[in-house]
């Protein structure tokens, strides 16, 4: 069954799940561009949901990832103001075009993950799930029907020519 998916006639089932997806981060990441984006807000109410735990309530937010954000994130909004935005962007931009398909999809749920431990559900388990599927179950030929068919050959000789045949082969599967 497992199959069909690896193979070049599943590219197909990745292309539909890829422009999806890529839809999402693009129209999302577009709007921060173009609207402004301020991370301040929503860093804040992060920290805010993390409960200690003398309190006794189930915190929505793990107090490392609170720290994290406090000490970290919050003194540098500046820096996320400007990588969350353009981030979404180009993960879109990169799984419609199905450029370094596998990379993208996994900066997305780098940044699904982030949301998520950030104590907001929204359309994140969606597309983290997805995006899931695209890079276990679609591999190599997520991006087949995309700029990947013609880019993973030229990227494959670039790490043979760097590392030699046996790393980059392995280097390119892996």
């Amino acid at each position: 069954m497992f199959e069909y998916f690896k193979g070049p006639k599943g590219s197909w089932i990745w292309l539909v799940v890829r422009l999806y997806v890529g839809y999402q981060w693009l129209t999302a990441g577009w709007h921060k561009l173009v609207d402004g984006f301020d991370a301040s807000g929503f860093l804040k109410g992060a920290i805010a949901k993390a409960v200690p735990a003398s309190e006794g309530a189930k915190p929505v937010v793990q107090g490392w990832w609170a720290a994290f954000l406090e000490k970290f994130a919050l003194p540098n909004v500046g820096l996320f103001n400007f990588l969350v935005p353009v981030g979404e962007f180009l993960v879109g931009l990169a799984l419609i075009l199905g450029f370094a398909t596998i990379f993208a999809a996994t900066m997305g749920m780098v940044m699904n993950f982030a949301f998520l431990l950030s104590g907001t559900i929204s359309s994140n388990p969606n597309l983290l799930i997805l995006e899931f599927i695209l890079v276990a179950l679609g591999g190599a030929y997520a991006g087949y029907i995309g700029v990947d068919y013609w880019f993973r050959p030229i990227w494959r000789s670039f790490l043979t020519r760097i590392f030699g045949k046996e790393t980059a082969t392995a280097k390119a599967t892996a």
